[in-house]
């Protein structure tokens, strides 16, 4: 993390409510991973750059396709562009991530033995990849301590009031300084299911939602909506 972002330190009541809005997160989905479909870290890799924007059934979708026809780095680093390019044109946004893929298995094949980096600052080198992909590769492939912050986690984060901040960077920052360490990798993909099922963004569904009582966000909906 930039050392200029810097985590106020939480009380010992705001790391008490901190942790049982985890503890209840965990005991609803005790086994939790992305919904990306991949079979190894480079695909992984390959399919969170491409998720960017789009939903993870689009990406699942295309994603055979594109490792049927360049499985490893070195076949997608020597790709002509354009034939990625229909191959993900489904995704959005198709040129932009077609130049990050063939960037990103380029630099990996070239300067890194084809081998995925498992370190944040080695990873965000590479074309296409934030802070956000990167978090999710660590923690979803090695377990490592990382915090993606998506939308999902952004929204959940902010209307329990774990965080104050509106920049994923200094959200990233307040998360980390609520739990320990050891729990970092098992919370994003936590919020963002209970972001998807529960905590919507327009219709969240508050009169069923686990966290009501530790939850401080005025605008909750104890009653659905007609």
């Amino acid at each position: 993390m930039p050392s200029a972002i810097v985590a106020q330190q939480p009380s010992d009541e705001q790391r008490r409510r901190a942790r049982l809005v985890l503890n209840r997160l965990t005991r609803r989905y005790p086994q939790i991973g992305t919904a990306l479909e991949y079979q190894n870290v480079w695909q992984l890799l390959v399919v969170t750059v491409l998720s960017a924007q789009t939903l993870d059934d689009t990406v699942n979708r295309v994603a055979p396709e594109v490792f049927a026809r360049w499985p490893q780095p070195e076949d997608l680093a020597a790709a002509n562009p354009e034939q990625v390019e229909a191959v993900i044109y489904p995704t959005g946004f198709y040129r932009q991530k077609t130049k990050s893929i063939i960037g990103l298995a380029q630099a990996i094949s070239e300067h890194h033995g084809g081998a995925v980096p498992d370190d944040l600052d080695t990873l965000t080198e590479l074309p296409g990849v934030g802070r956000k992909t990167a978090s999710v590769v660590l923690a979803e492939a090695w377990d490592k301590p990382a915090i993606a912050v998506d939308t999902h986690v952004h929204r959940v984060s902010r209307r329990l009031e774990l965080t104050a901040n509106d920049q994923p960077v200094k959200i990233e920052a307040d998360l980390k300084a609520l739990y320990p360490k050891r729990r970092w990798s098992g919370i994003s993909m936590r919020f963002i299911q209970f972001g998807r099922e529960v905590c919507d963004a327009k219709r969240p569904r508050c009169w069923e939602c686990p966290l009501r009582d530790l939850c401080p966000w005025p605008d909750k909906r104890l009653a659905p909506t007609r």
